[in-house]
């Protein structure tokens, strides 16, 4: 196959760095096409971890330290891995983080990664929104993108009708306070999250219930990673008590 930088309109796309790389090849080992080696790695212990993992599942290894220059524009990028890119769904009777029009590709690589550390490995995306499988999304997800469903909508809509998850709007103006929410929900939930600069919209006033993550007057809002490991959090120890 012909490798280039990679474009969203492409039906692959790359892990930049051996630890991504590694947790591809763990995690997703069938959708792997190919894994380019640097030189300049050869020293480091995750490569023989990746040579290992390529020989155990028939996977081609290539050694073009111009090709990964080429793709990365990092240099202490030692391994890249190309995979095909799947359609997503999620889990009908898991919980759900839904974001609504994400844009910043270290914020959502960063929820990836508190997701699965939460154990929340379904992850809702609604258009128009940043590009998941951009490799510094992967990479800033440290390869736990791997290990999440992910799947894009349209619109709000189009996933209440795909799924009936307990809706929970995370907004400046929510009716109940986070810490208000002592008792774990009747059924999936679904944690939803606007946009970073702007946050929900009044549209979403009316829907589900309402919550604000209480904080100082210090500030106007939260980084959108740090509220959803908040919430995430919460609902975590919500579950631990109530099950």
């Amino acid at each position: 196959m012909i490798v280039k930088p990679y474009k969203k309109e492409f039906d692959y796309s790359y892990t930049l760095g051996v630890f991504p790389t590694i947790e591809l090849l763990q995690n997703q080992p069938g959708i792997v096409k190919k894994v380019i080696l640097h030189s300049s790695g050869s020293q480091n212990q995750g490569i023989d971890r990746i040579i290992e993992l390529c020989n155990q599942h028939g996977i081609s290894v290539e050694s073009n330290d111009k090709l990964v220059n080429r793709l990365s524009k990092k240099e202490n990028c030692y391994a890249v891995g190309i995979f095909s890119k799947l359609p997503g769904f999620l889990s009908g009777e898991s919980n759900h983080i839904l974001l609504v029009n994400p844009s910043d590709m270290g914020n959502l690589g960063t929820i990836i990664r508190t997701a699965v550390g939460f154990g929340c490995t379904d992850i809702g995306i609604i258009s128009p929104a940043v590009d998941a499988y951009n490799p510094k999304v992967i990479r800033g997800s440290m390869g736990s993108f791997f290990k999440v469903n992910l799947q894009y909508f349209d619109s709000f809509e189009e996933y209440k009708g795909s799924y009936h998850n307990q809706i929970f709007t995370f907004r400046l103006n929510g009716e109940t306070t986070l810490n208000e929410i002592r008792k774990y929900p009747d059924k999936p939930y679904a944690l939803v999250f606007g946009n970073e600069s702007s946050g929900l919209g009044s549209e979403f006033d009316n829907i589900g219930i309402g919550v604000r993550i209480p904080h100082s007057q210090e500030i106007d809002s939260l980084n959108l990673a740090v509220a959803v490991g908040i919430a995430l959090n919460h609902f975590a120890n919500l579950s631990d008590t109530q099950h």
